[in-house]
């Protein structure tokens, strides 16, 4: 039985409630939002700019698709932005109207909810602890035209595992072979300072839609700010004509055309993660009874073999993680865990150490 309502991290409030304390007393490892919080210089343009709340706002968003097309040096005619990338998954399943779609396991709750609110088939492809949770070349021949369109998280969630750039443009390949659309899930993409996903190659692969999310990387998950990109346009624009108008809030909107160009918080969030994700990797990884996967994202992902539950155990040291129990293919032994600041990893990493410690003098 799930511990809590939501299928997701982040659910501070319920979190608190069994434990009797305030939100504001939970230290939150569920979520994977940047502990840096929103930039400056976006706290400072809200400031400046309470009163664009007074007014509905721009129904195409022109600004803010022309700042995230500049971004990513694309046409601006790519991009749809949506209220988070829920949003934009919902609003391509809908545009899309898949019929048979291979979703990789475990993965991101809300595709299925998506696809079988579509009424279409759905066939799920197992990653394999074997296989250190990792996609596989298998996956090519698994790709058949009884397949319409093929889901991918990259980074997955929760594992936080990248397949290697060859075997991606391989999937891609094989999809475009097929007939089979191709849908990339790159919400986490822009913490890995070494990698740019698949936008530079979307010219020449009309198959593709990217989902890209500003909410983590940017810590604006109470904004919500989304989007979806692909070369084609046509059904791009279509997607535009079916989306609810104004679904995207006025501060939201101006978030996407400010924080983009602060590249003193990106070079510094990057700075941040290529220093605490090892480092707090390597100190799990030296606790009895865990084994953890090289994310390459903000958060990573462990089993834990000592028959505790984690999840209870800490949220009484008022730390919440995220239990994986719900995601298809794993139980309730696996975790996903963010990488926060260096005291909030070492107040979870002397948790563990506790919770661990006292198992093993109860053994």
């Amino acid at each position: 039985m799930a511990l809590f309502h939501s299928a997701h991290g982040g659910n501070i409030r319920e979190a608190a409630a069994m434990v009797g304390v305030s939100a504001e007393d939970l230290l939150d490892f569920s979520a994977n939002i940047n502990p840096a919080g929103m930039p400056a210089s976006l706290k400072q343009t809200l400031l400046n700019n309470v009163a664009v709340a007074e007014r509905y706002p721009d129904p195409d968003y022109q600004q803010l698709h022309q700042a995230l097309a500049a971004h990513h040096r694309v046409p601006v005619d790519w991009i749809l932005a949506g209220n988070g990338e829920t949003e934009s998954i919902f609003t391509l399943v809908k545009g899309l109207l898949p019929r048979r779609v291979m979703l990789v396991t475990p993965g991101f709750a809300e595709y299925r909810r998506a696809l079988q609110l579509s009424g279409c088939d759905i066939v799920d492809y197992a990653l394999r602890e074997e296989d250190g949770w990792q996609i596989t070349e298998a996956i090519l021949d698994a790709l058949t035209g009884g397949v319409d369109c093929l889901f991918l998280c990259t980074p997955n969630n929760p594992t936080g595992l990248l397949p290697d750039a060859s075997l991606m443009h391989d999937i891609a390949a094989r999809c475009r072979q097929l007939g089979i659309t191709l849908v990339l899930d790159e919400a986490f993409m822009d913490f890995l300072s070494d990698r740019d996903g698949f936008i530079p190659h979307l010219a020449e692969n009309r198959h593709i839609w990217v989902l890209r999310s500003l909410t983590k990387f940017y810590a604006i998950p109470g904004l919500r700010l989304g989007y979806l990109l692909s070369s084609n346009t046509h059904a791009v624009a279509r997607m535009r004509e079916q989306q609810m108008p104004w679904s995207i809030n006025a501060f939201a909107a101006l978030a996407g055309e400010v924080v983009l160009n602060d590249s003193a918080y990106q070079k510094e969030t990057w700075e941040w993660l290529n220093r605490e994700r090892p480092r707090l990797r390597q100190a799990l990884e030296n606790m009895p009874g865990l084994s953890v996967w090289p994310g390459v994202a903000n958060y990573l992902f462990l089993r834990c073999d000592t028959g505790i539950d984690l999840q209870q155990a800490l949220l009484q040291q008022h730390i919440l993680i995220r239990s994986c129990a719900n995601y298809p293919g794993l139980d309730a032994r696996y975790y996903r865990v963010a990488v926060r600041s260096a005291s909030d990893n070492d107040r979870l990493i002397a948790a563990l150490d506790d919770v661990l410690s006292d198992r093993g003098r109860a053994d």
